[in-house]
């Protein structure tokens, strides 16, 4: 009979460690899949930023009198940090619609310390270029001309 207590303890502390074993495994996984959810961010924040754009930006034709005034409040408000082919005290403006969406320029723009201190992406460019980027005031409209002048600075890539 003793016997028989001790093989049933060493049964149960074995199931024990086991299901301790494999809760740990699944616990770090659900922790994985949640890490987004730790941060706050919804599926959209996540691909187009956090701010006041909520919604895709969808880019159409390319709208030549917008792109000249996105370079006229560019060229006024941004290029003090950012140049449009080289990496200045901020990334090269010319390729970030390779890289970026539309709607994560435009919050990155109108919501620069939010997004370098909760978005993942706005996190890393932060630790890279170790500079924050100030709001500038910008208008969500003046935002989406910038945008709009971003697609100009592409097509000279692509000449």
């Amino acid at each position: 009979m003793k016997h028989r207590i001790i093989q049933i303890i060493i049964l149960a502390l074995t199931l024990l460690v086991f299901n301790a074993c494999g809760g740990e495994s699944s616990e770090q996984q659900t922790e994985d899949s949640n890490q987004t959810n730790e941060q706050g961010l919804t599926e959209f924040e996540l691909e187009h930023g956090i701010g006041p754009v909520t919604e895709v930006v969808e880019l159409g034709e390319l709208d030549p009198e917008l792109a000249a005034q996105g370079k006229e409040v560019y060229e006024a408000k941004c290029t003090a940090c950012h140049k449009p082919t080289e990496r200045y005290i901020g990334p090269a403006s010319n390729d970030i619609l390779d890289r970026r969406s539309p709607a994560y320029i435009m919050n990155m723009i109108m919501n620069p310390d939010e997004m370098t201190k909760k978005h993942p992406e706005g996190i890393k460019m932060m630790q890279e270029y170790m500079s924050p980027m100030p709001y500038q005031n910008v208008t969500i409209e003046q935002a989406r001309a910038i945008v709009e002048y971003f697609r100009t600075l592409e097509d000279e890539n692509q000449s």
